[in-house]
């Protein structure tokens, strides 16, 4: 079972679209798509926005439905000036910038018994990187900065680019990365780029969120047909 997470409506739309028949699971006031995709089982949901709920879904999908592995598909703001909207970008590994107990001597992002950075599969990252060069598609990989926040001040954007070295940022990756490594599941998390997490990052995702989102899933859709 391969487990395929989003944390908007918008970010799986396009998924259940090109999968055609689903049947829907009611659960923890969620709804969860079980569908077969090119001889492959999947379990699709999205989680609604942030690091709880994000959590909560990847641990059901896991526990409760049986993946044993997952790809999350969605979309980020840039951090890194190179990235462009509608670009793409794999975690190489993510990390929380809103966890903070520096106030015991501790860095950012940390707390005891766990990682600052959560590291990605790196068979799937190679896998991800093998279907880009084919289609021909610009793939960045990089570190992606979690939080239960919408980063659209560019102070903000230089402090997370500058204390964690992020290359995007947005509100469930890293949360969902540790829940999966906790579990010793294997996970990919990929990310359009839909805003540039500046002053106007408000006014570029919801422009781009839809398209953004497509491109996000067209491309995880490919990964499955590999795995």
């Amino acid at each position: 079972m391969i487990a395929i997470l989003g944390a908007m409506n918008e970010e799986i739309t396009p998924i259940l679209e090109r999968v055609g028949e689903y049947e829907t699971i009611n659960c923890a006031n969620n709804s969860f798509y079980k569908a077969n995709y090119k001889g492959k089982d999947l379990i699709i949901a999205y989680s609604k926005i942030g690091k709880v709920n994000s959590s909560l879904t990847a641990t059901l999908m896991i526990e409760k439905f049986g993946a044993k592995t997952l790809l999350f598909s969605g979309v980020a703001g840039a951090l890194n000036e190179n990235l462009k909207i509608g670009e793409l970008i794999y975690a190489t590994s993510l990390a929380q910038h809103d966890l903070d107990i520096t106030a015991f001597g501790h860095p950012h992002g940390y707390v005891p018994g766990i990682e600052i950075f959560a590291k990605t599969d790196e068979s799937l990252n190679a896998l991800a990187v093998k279907i880009a060069q084919k289609r021909g598609l610009k793939l960045t990989g990089g570190i992606i900065a979690t939080g239960d926040q919408f980063v659209c001040s560019s102070e903000k954007k230089s402090w997370i680019k500058a204390m964690f070295k992020a290359d995007a940022v947005e509100m469930e990756g890293a949360s969902v990365a540790q829940v999966c490594a906790q579990l010793n599941v294997p996970f990919f998390v990929l990310r359009a780029i839909s805003d540039s997490a500046n002053g106007s990052a408000e006014f570029d995702f919801d422009e781009f969120l839809h398209s953004s989102a497509k491109i996000s899933a067209d491309f995880v859709l490919e990964m499955v047909e590999n795995l």
